[in-house]
C-alpha cells in the first residue's frame, strides 16, 4: 500500500524530533497540575545513584509505570524513604528529558500509604501529644477502691455492652451503672464518643468511667487515636479505665487513660472487686486482727513476766527496808542533835537571864539600896553635885520620897586637897 502526500504539505506539517520534544515538554511541564502532583504506587527498581535515588512507581497490577528521582539534596528530607515492595505516595513534578525522549517524576516528598500512612500520623500525633504532657504518668489517678456508680461509653449494639453488664452484675451486684451510647467505628465515632464522656460529666454522679470497644481491625479502631476523643480524655474530671480490642494494639486513647487494660470484661472486672472476694478479704483481715491482738497480749505478758523476775533478783523490797532503816537511825540521830542543841540553848539563855537580873536596878533597890535623882530626873552620883535647899526625889525598892538637902558632905580626899590649897 502506498500512500501520496504531496511534497508541499510534508515539508510544511513535519517537526523535528527535538521541536517535538519539545512541544511535549511544554505541555507536561506547564500544567497546573501535574507541577505538583501526588502519585501512589508500589516501588520497584530502585537505585542509588551518586547524584540521587533513582526507582520506578507503578500500580500493584503492574499494567503502568513512571521513573521517578529523589536527588541528593531531598533525600534527608523525605519521611518515607523509598524501598522496592512497599507502597507509597510521592509528591512531586513531571519532568521531561529531550535526549531520552522521556519524562519521569521529580519527587519533593514521599509518604507511607495505606497502613503505613496511618502509622505515620499516629506516630506524628503521638509525639505532639507526648511533648505536651498528656501521657505523663504523674498526671495519671488511681480508680476509686470501691466505687457505686460507674458509667460506661460504648456502642449499645456492642458485645462489649453485653460483657461489661454481665461482669459487674456478677461481681457487685446492685451497683448503678450509667449508660452513656457512642459509636465507635467510622468517621462519625470521634464526635460521638466524645459528646457521650462530656453526657457523663454533665451528668455528675459517676466516680469512674469506662471506655470499651470489643475487638476488630486496626482501621475499625482508628476512632480511637482521634486527637478529638484523647483531648477529651485527657480534661475529663473522673478517672478514666480503658477497655478497647482483644489485641494489643495500644491506641492513643489508652496511653492517655488513666488505666488500660486489654478487653471490656477486663475493664469492668478492675473498676470493682467481686463481693465474693471482698468477704474474703474481710475474713482474713478479721482473723489477721485477731492474731495480732493475741500475739500483742501475749508478747505483754511475757514482758511482765520477764519485769516481775527481773524484780524479784534485784531484790528491790530489801533495798527498800534498807533504806527506810537509813531513814529512821538519820531521824533518831537528828532529834538527838536538835534536843541538844535546845538544852544548850536554853540553859545559857538561863544564864543570861540570871546575869541581866542581877544588873536590874530594882533589885538592887530590893537590896536596900536607893537611888537619888535631881530634879531633872538625873541621877546625883556626887554630893558636889547637890545645893544646899535643893529637893531629891529618893527612889527606894518599894516607893519613893521626896527630900531637901540640909547639908552637903564632900568626900574627905577633896575636902583635904581644897584645906592645902587655901
Amino acid at each position: 500500500m502506498t500512500l501520496d502526500f504531496p511534497d508541499s504539505l510534508i515539508l510544511d506539517t513535519a517537526l523535528s524530533v527535538s521541536g517535538l520534544t519539545d512541544y511535549i515538554r511544554l505541555l507536561l511541564e506547564q500544567d497546573e497540575q501535574l507541577r505538583q502532583v501526588w502519585v501512589t504506587g508500589e516501588v520497584s527498581s530502585a537505585n542509588n545513584h551518586r547524584s540521587g535515588l533513582f526507582f520506578t512507581l507503578q500500580d500493584p497490577d503492574r499494567t503502568a509505570g513512571i521513573k521517578c528521582v529523589v536527588w541528593n539534596s531531598q533525600l534527608p528530607k523525605l519521611a518515607q524513604m523509598p524501598v522496592p515492595g512497599e507502597q507509597i505516595i510521592i509528591l512531586g513534578t513531571i519532568r521531561v528529558y529531550p535526549q531520552r525522549g522521556e519524562y519521569q517524576l521529580s519527587v519533593w516528598q514521599t509518604l507511607p500509604a495505606g497502613v503505613g500512612l496511618q502509622a505515620l500520623r499516629y506516630q506524628q500525633l503521638k509525639n505532639r501529644l507526648l511533648a505536651e504532657g498528656l501521657f505523663d504518668a504523674q498526671r495519671k489517678r488511681s480508680l476509686p477502691t470501691h466505687p457505686q456508680t460507674i458509667a460506661v461509653v460504648t456502642s449499645p449494639t456492642a458485645a462489649a455492652w453485653g460483657d461489661i453488664q454481665k461482669t459487674l452484675k456478677q461481681r457487685y451486684p446492685g451497683l448503678h451503672v450509667l449508660f452513656s451510647p457512642a459509636t465507635v467505628q467510622g468517621d462519625q465515632a470521634p464526635e460521638s464518643i466524645v459528646k457521650a464522656i462530656e453526657r457523663v460529666e454533665r451528668d455528675g454522679r459517676a466516680e469512674v468511667l469506662i471506655l470499651s470497644r470489643g475487638g476488630g481491625a486496626v482501621e475499625e479502631l482508628a476512632c480511637f487515636n482521634d486527637e478529638r476523643v484523647v483531648r477529651s480524655l485527657a480534661s475529663c474530671s473522673i478517672p478514666v479505665i480503658t477497655g478497647i480490642g482483644h489485641q494489643r494494639d495500644e491506641s492513643l486513647a489508652d496511653l492517655v487513660a488513666d488505666v488500660c487494660v486489654h478487653t471490656p470484661t477486663a475493664a469492668a472486672e478492675m473498676v470493682v472487686s467481686a463481693l465474693s472476694e471482698l468477704y474474703t478479704e474481710h475474713r482474713q483481715r478479721v482473723v489477721a486482727l485477731h492474731e495480732a491482738v493475741h500475739d500483742f497480749r501475749e508478747n505483754a505478758e511475757n514482758k511482765l513476766q520477764v519485769l516481775r523476775n527481773r524484780l524479784r533478783r534485784l531484790r528491790l523490797d530489801r533495798q527498800v527496808q534498807q533504806e527506810v532503816e537509813k531513814l529512821a537511825w538519820k531521824r533518831q540521830h537528828l532529834v538527838q542533835i536538835t534536843t541538844g542543841r535546845s538544852q544548850q540553848a536554853t540553859q545559857h539563855l538561863e544564864l543570861l537571864r540570871q546575869k541581866l537580873a542581877s544588873l536590874d536596878p530594882k533589885a538592887v533597890l530590893q537590896r536596900g539600896y536607893a537611888v537619888v535623882r535631881r530634879e531633872d530626873g538625873a541621877i546625883a552620883r556626887s554630893a558636889t553635885e547637890l545645893a544646899v535647899g535643893e529637893e531629891l526625889m529618893i527612889q527606894l525598892g518599894q516607893g519613893g520620897v521626896k527630900v531637901k538637902v540640909m547639908e552637903v558632905n564632900e568626900p574627905q580626899r577633896r575636902r583635904g586637897r581644897r584645906e592645902i590649897n587655901g
